[in-house]
């Protein structure tokens, strides 16, 4: 409310106690953060000393060096990237969201904690039964943008999935070739199987 009565032309959004506001020049932007700073102590509050800083949102037309030029919100990072002009095919740095190093540190602690390496007593099946809402929910949140960035999460694992054979099929736990070799086959007969092997994301394995 107090930023629509005040400020009503900045463009700016918030999730929970996180929030994001878009200046054209550094110099609005501290002076919105002293503005802010003020708002927030009458309201008995403060801004997070560490969290709370002004990013320069570099790209192939800004140019400028700046010592913060990226930042995380809503698991994902915004950064300076390369992207693909649709029209021309030509690659160009742009100021885009991929998911972050959090994010994906996080998804792999998740299937770590699992325990799904010795899960013997599950079939294939039903390890897609159960994970493929996990994996879905992934894919269509942190997928939104650049979801090539996806793949060290998706090939994690895949890779599970290689020690869980291992572990369950005795002709193969003493190779992890055999065992990738093995989950291959499966993915050709049934490329529907796991939610990332159904959008292609099977170049995980190698």
């Amino acid at each position: 409310m107090w930023m629509t009565k005040h400020h009503p032309a900045v463009p700016w959004c918030r999730y929970a106690d996180d929030g994001l506001a878009h200046f054209e020049s550094e110099q609005k932007a501290q002076q919105m953060l002293v503005e802010l700073a003020q708002r927030f102590k009458q309201c008995g509050l403060e801004l997070h000393p560490d969290k709370t800083k002004i990013v320069y949102c570099k790209d192939g037309t800004r140019k400028r060096k700046y010592h913060n030029t990226e930042f995380n919100f809503l698991g994902y990072c915004f950064r300076s990237r390369l992207s693909r002009n649709s029209k021309t095919q030509k690659l160009f740095l742009n100021f885009t969201p991929a998911v972050s190093k959090t994010a994906l540190k996080a998804m792999r602690a998740k299937t770590r904690k699992t325990g799904l390496r010795k899960r013997t007593d599950l079939s294939l099946e039903e390890i897609a039964r159960l994970y493929n809402p996990v994996l879905r929910g992934w894919i269509n949140y942190y997928g939104k943008y650049n979801r090539a960035a996806l793949y060290p999460v998706l090939r994690h694992f895949n890779m599970t999935l290689v020690s869980w054979a291992r572990h369950k099929f005795k002709h193969i736990e003493g190779s992890k070739m055999r065992a990738i070799a093995f989950l291959m086959k499966i993915l050709e007969r049934q490329p529907n199987l796991f939610a990332h092997w159904k959008i292609g994301m099977i170049s995980a394995f190698t």
